[in-house]
């Protein structure tokens, strides 16, 4: 089982899923996030069928962390049920020090010595 793992949300517009982005990589809940094109949604809400406008996220994050980023994700989300959904990573067909990197980004205490340069 990988340790590292994919979060998929979906946000109203850009500026709200960025800055729920922004404050998750800052208290080092997840390495990256990457905000996508807006896209078009149809789903069931409440007996009917309805349709908008969403902006999806996508979060890099670690087991360790990932429900924690969950907690915080639905805490600051507008939504009543927000998409928040956790995907494990096949370790063994990824770039082993891309996940190496997410690891250590979302560690309590980074190591200084990530940062040096060359």
């Amino acid at each position: 089982m990988s340790e590292i793992v994919l979060v998929y949300t979906t946000w109203p517009d850009a500026r709200t899923a960025e800055a729920a982005g922004l404050a998750a990589v800052s208290e080092r809940l997840a390495a990256c996030a990457n905000v996508l094109a807006p896209m078009r949604s149809v789903y069931w809400w409440k007996g009917a069928v309805e349709g908008s406008e969403e902006t999806p996220m996508l979060l890099k994050t670690t087991r360790a962390q990932a429900a924690r980023l969950r907690d915080f994700l639905i805490a600051r989300h507008p939504y009543d049920l927000p998409a928040v959904v956790a995907l494990d990573i096949a370790s063994d067909a990824s770039h082993a020090a891309f996940l190496n990197w997410v690891a250590a980004e979302t560690s309590p205490t980074p190591d200084p010595s990530d940062n040096l340069v060359g």
